[in-house]
């Protein structure tokens, strides 16, 4: 008899949804996760009592109908979730300089806004929107294609994708508008799929913005506020989780295509049997660590090493005892440009050096507490602010433990941290010197804590060879071996627990709809703001 059902590796959104779906309906399911909080990119921890976020900034589609709350609710963990609604009016902003772009909710309302502010580019602003429309309406109808037979299909389904899809999101949108500022507006949230504007697909930047046009919410206690409801429901369900439990590899038995993944080892040795594996890390950790190139065919193999990965990211978390209404700070967060080519900033993400003094291109910053005031600590603020850089300036201290790098690495950082406030402090004067708290987390971090390859954001950068078709499926070669995650169908909280829907949906036999009828469990809710 096998210990388990199922063994989950990786305790991210995707590997959880996965986890309460085949709990749901009767599987034994363990989860196990290397780091001692759950909950992957999505999970919380605290510095000096005051709770971070890392990996959970906004969450789309939570309105009344919406995907995210369908999968919150049909899994059976909506009645353990409080989601607060960002500024409306504002949930995202783009700053140059002095002047400030409020994206609000509804897409009607921000195209309205738009040519409100660029009167003259009225006629492309709205063919552009009408375009953005058309795809994202495709892609919902492209979400059912399996394999390239059924791709063939979605020419006659929406043949918006097949011939606009792929090309770069900066070579549309120049068809349609001129003005810079106006380009940056609509380029500005790069960062949520980590390419740069000349090379993301449209389908994929489209994506992305149509799951905001709805609005955009906030957990209620942050991020680790999901990966808590999840657990809940799969102990319920006769699940288990273990922490601080890191997997050394995946027990692969026969040879060929009788290969099957039968357990995992973990690193004291133990072995824990199961009828399926599913791995909720990233393609290298995986396939190269888990799996072992020795165990892959030879394309696969080829494949994994050709794999291109997503950017990386400085993560600053600061507390501040300053009057942040006094500055006009809100829910929103704060794309700051201070080059209206967005393109510079992903091309400086992607240099192998940060020598230099003074501003970094562009930045992203959000105000925790405004976004959940229950975070808020004896009047003291918290914010999180991230620029994106590339692995390679940090590769001379890989494999140095936490604790033990030298003084050359902390003086780096600081000199980091100096110019992380000469970009924000535009949006917050004087915040340097205003500070509780002040820590920095590099793509060492990243590989720390959420074991992530070379620091990366989002596994996979999100390319035309790596998405659609192109992207890594979720049934793998080896029999009894799922994979789900970022590196797989889809990224960001949404997409991520959509891929472990779909691995819990090979596995069960069962369809995607078939597992998603727990509502009765209780539903979100939501605040919205003061």
């Amino acid at each position: 008899m096998t210990d388990w059902d199922v063994v989950v590796i990786g305790s991210g959104a995707g590997g959880l949804s996965a986890a309460v779906a085949l709990s749901n309906i009767g599987k034994r399911v363990l989860v196990l996760e290397q780091h001692y909080l759950p909950g992957g990119w999505t999970h919380s921890f605290s510095l000096e009592g005051h709770k971070f976020s890392p990996g959970v900034h906004y969450i789309g589609q939570m309105q009344e109908g919406g995907a995210a709350r369908e999968l919150f609710e049909g899994l059976g963990v909506g009645g353990d979730l409080e989601f607060c609604e960002l500024n409306p009016d504002g949930y995202d902003h783009v700053v140059f300089g002095d002047e400030i772009f409020d994206i609000p909710r509804g897409r009607e309302k921000f195209m309205q806004r738009l040519i409100e502010r660029f009167p003259n580019e009225k006629k492309g602003i709205e063919q552009y929107f009408q375009l953005m429309l058309k795809m994202y309406q495709g892609l919902t109808k492209a979400g059912d294609i399996r394999g390239l037979l059924d791709g063939a299909k979605l020419i006659y389904k929406a043949p918006v994708v097949v011939f606009k899809g792929l090309k770069p999101a900066s070579k549309i949108i120049d068809k349609y508008v001129k003005d810079v500022k106006l380009k940056a507006i609509l380029e500005a949230r790069s960062g949520d799929h980590g390419l740069s504007p000349a090379r993301v697909p449209f389908a994929q930047h489209v994506a992305i913005e149509g799951h905001y046009w709805e609005g955009a919410w906030y957990p209620k206690g942050g991020g680790g506020a999901i990966p808590k409801a999840f657990i809940s429901r799969l102990k319920k369900n006769g699940g288990e989780i273990r922490v601080k439990t890191r997997v050394k590899e995946i027990i692969i038995e026969g040879v060929g295509k009788q290969r099957r993944a039968v357990g995992v080892r973990l690193q004291d040795g133990e072995e824990i049997r199961a009828n399926c594996v599913i791995s909720n890390a990233d393609a290298w950790v995986t396939y190269n660590d888990l799996v072992g190139r020795a165990n892959l065919s030879k394309r696969l193999a080829k494949r994994i090493t050709r794999l291109e990965p997503s950017v990386s990211a400085l993560s600053l978390y600061l507390a501040t005892d300053m009057d942040i209404d006094a500055l006009g700070l809100d829910s929103g967060n704060y794309w700051i440009l201070n080059d209206p080519d967005v393109d510079a900033t992903y091309r400086f993400a992607e240099k192998e050096e940060l020598a230099g003094e003074g501003e970094f291109p562009g930045a992203f910053l959000t105000v925790t507490t405004k976004k959940d005031p229950s975070k808020m600590k004896g009047g003291i603020h918290t914010m999180e602010a991230f620029i994106f850089v590339s692995y390679a300036p940090f590769k001379q201290w890989e494999g140095s433990q936490t604790e033990e790098r030298p003084e050359k690495y902390s003086e780096f950082k600081q000199g980091l941290i100096a110019r992380m406030f000469d970009t924000i402090e535009g949006v917050v004067p004087g915040l340097r010197n205003n500070l509780v708290l002040c820590e920095l987390g590099t793509p060492l971090t990243n590989v720390h804590y959420v074991n992530s390859y070379r620091g990366n954001l989002y596994a996979t950068a999100k390319s035309k060879q790596q998405i659609g078709l192109g992207a890594l499926p979720i049934n793998t070669e080896i029999a009894g071996l799922y994979h789900c995650g970022q590196s797989t169908a889809a990224h960001g909280v949404l997409g991520v627990m959509a891929t472990g829907l779909m691995a819990a949906s090979r596995i069960s036999g069962k369809e995607m709809s078939e597992l998603l009828i727990h509502g009765e469990a209780g539903k979100i809710r939501l605040h919205t703001p003061n």
